[in-house]
């Protein structure tokens, strides 16, 4: 008759060896656990927190944890890395829209103003279509080297100094390290046909010249 005593009280025959292999799992683990606790500083873990309950709860992942040890498990597992790797990932794109915009900041120019630049408005009337008709010359004679003076027009809205009428414009003037000029004009519609709207910079004369046309006024009914 064969002998089974080995095997211990309660032991199926055959099963021995499985019995032994989940013991022996379970302990590596207890012993992996263990020294990770030994070695592994959870309170330099951003997502360890101890609830007031005395429980353990991983701020990443949502997950509640009975010890220390649960919670290292944890983070060993797939959903713990997974959502590590989703975390980086997230950083590393937010780091890069601020370099990005970072990058594109200009920087800020000081330049130290040297005053108004010379200037010459002439007013003309064309005979053929009855057009009225500006004409400015502004002189930069000590405009930064590279650059070439740039004019817009404004609304009267957008300045603090006079009261708004809805009558004028303004067109400005400006090029470094001349302050900005600007001129106060009707607020009428430009002819921006061919030959109508002329822009011109000489930097040989360092003159910039702005020749614009109001478009014609409809006649008025008798």
């Amino acid at each position: 008759m064969r002998d089974y005593s080995s095997q211990g009280v309660g032991s199926k025959p055959g099963s021995a060896g499985v019995a032994s292999s989940q013991y022996s799992n379970q302990d590596r683990r207890e012993r992996l656990r263990a020294l990770a606790l030994e070695t592994i500083d959870l309170n330099k873990d951003p997502y360890f927190m101890k609830n007031n309950i005395g429980k353990y709860e991983c701020k990443l992942c949502l997950t509640l944890h009975t010890n220390e040890g649960s919670y290292l498990a944890h983070t060993q597992g797939k959903r713990h890395q997974q959502n590590l790797a989703r975390r980086a990932a997230k950083i590393a794109k937010t780091q890069d829209l601020a370099n990005f915009q970072e990058k594109k900041k200009a920087p800020t120019r000081k330049t130290i103003k040297i005053g108004r630049p010379g200037y010459k408005v002439v007013k003309q009337l064309d005979p053929e279509t009855q057009q009225r008709c500006l004409l400015f010359q502004i002189s930069y004679p000590k405009i930064e080297e590279g650059l070439q003076p740039r004019h817009r027009f404004m609304s009267v809205y957008e300045q603090k100094i006079e009261n708004p009428n809805d009558n004028f414009q303004y067109i400005l003037f400006a090029a470094d390290p001349y302050e900005t000029i600007a001129f106060k004009i009707p607020n009428k519609k430009l002819d921006r046909s061919e030959g109508k709207f002329f822009t011109h910079w000489d930097p040989d004369k360092c003159t910039f010249t702005v020749q614009l046309f109001f478009e014609p006024e409809a006649p008025e009914e008798t």
